[in-house]
């Protein structure tokens, strides 16, 4: 079914790092907000890594965010979606980066999970021409990586926030 990217990009003029995700989940949607699900890992493992107590809600979760100079998104506006499958994903159409990179002091953007990797450099990369790096899914559905596997791969975000 057709959905639509329902919620804006956070990130302002001193933001150092992009993370974008495929699209958001079912429950992204219905808070109109990043990694909504109450299992993905996202909120936890950044938390832990920046040493900040875990924001619960959305005022908190942007807090820490724009502290520590991180932008967010998704690769896509607009796809054919199944729930919240990422397997599902057909009839892409991408979000613009451009005014993110142009607008703050991007360093480097990251991509959350193997899916969001293969649309970002099908579909954003060839205009962008900004390497992403791939890191593992925070998403419940990537049940074989830990918290502490997470944080061991996800803690390579901290040397573009100095």
């Amino acid at each position: 079914m057709k959905q639509q990217h329902n919620f804006p990009p956070l990130f302002d003029t001193e933001s150092k790092i992009l993370i974008l995700g495929s699209f958001p989940s079912v429950k992204s949607r219905e808070a109109a907000f990043f990694y909504g699900h109450p299992q993905n890992r996202f909120w936890r493992v950044l938390s832990e890594l920046l040493g900040d107590s875990l924001p619960k809600t959305i005022d908190e979760k942007k807090s820490m965010l724009n502290k520590h100079h991180i932008a967010l998104w998704d690769v896509i506006a607009e796809c054919d979606i199944e729930g919240s499958a990422d397997s599902s994903i057909t009839d892409v159409k991408p979000n613009n980066i451009l005014p993110i990179l142009k607008g703050s002091k991007i360093k480097q953007v990251f991509v959350n999970g193997r899916t969001a990797e293969k649309l970002y450099n099908k579909y954003i990369f060839p205009y962008s021409q900004h390497k992403a790096i791939a890191l593992p899914s925070t998403s419940p559905a990537n049940a074989a990586w830990s918290i502490e596997k997470l944080k061991a791969e996800w803690k390579i975000i901290l040397q573009f926030l100095q």
